[in-house]
């Protein structure tokens, strides 16, 4: 899949400005998607001149003007036909820590705990940032109630898949550092 899809997606949310949307990948798309600005606005240029986005200037004072993107119709047909194919290939996990992890015998073990607690509290983190997320999404509403009344719950299942992968990259940090702590004691 390439950045299009992703970017289409987030302008689902309504027209926004090249930054506004790198901020929405920053924040809701990354935990799935990640993308640098410039990868961003280089997409949304080609999104434009395939007609999948339309770009309009917003004139500001005392400020360089901006772009503000909209989907098409085109862009929306496009989206909703990629929403129902199949995933070419699974997803497949590349991780440089996993490899320092799997490269570590013979290597400082102090130095691998500290990487892999460094993780830990990246995604420590990335969870804080989701759950502040998932409230703003909420607005006081329960799950339920929210699923039942949202016009869209994609953002609220993607984000509740990047919850789940962090807890999962939590659970496995701390089991990891038990087994490095047990063999130390042993060894």
């Amino acid at each position: 899949m390439s950045l299009k899809y992703a970017v289409l997606a987030a302008l689902l949310e309504g027209e926004a400005s090249g930054y506004e949307l790198s901020k929405v990948f920053d924040v809701s798309l990354a935990n799935f998607w990640a993308a640098t600005p410039q990868q961003l606005y280089r997409e949304l240029e080609r999104l434009a001149r395939d007609g999948l986005i339309e770009a309009r200037v917003v004139q500001q004072e005392r400020r360089p003007n901006k772009r503000m993107f909209t989907l098409t119709e085109a862009g929306r047909e496009d989206l909703s036909a990629f929403a129902v194919t199949s995933p070419r290939r699974p997803t497949a996990v590349r991780d440089e820590l996993l490899v320092k992890v799997q490269a570590m015998d013979g290597a400082d073990p102090g130095a691998t705990r500290a990487l892999i607690e460094e993780r830990m509290d990246w995604s420590r983190g990335k969870l804080a940032r989701y759950e502040r997320l998932r409230e703003r999404l909420l607005d006081g509403r329960g799950e339920d109630e929210y699923l039942a009344a949202a016009d869209r719950i994609g953002p609220y299942l993607t984000l509740m898949g990047g919850i789940a992968f962090e807890e999962g990259n939590l659970r496995w940090c701390e089991q990891a550092l038990t087994l490095l702590r047990r063999r130390t004691a042993v060894g």
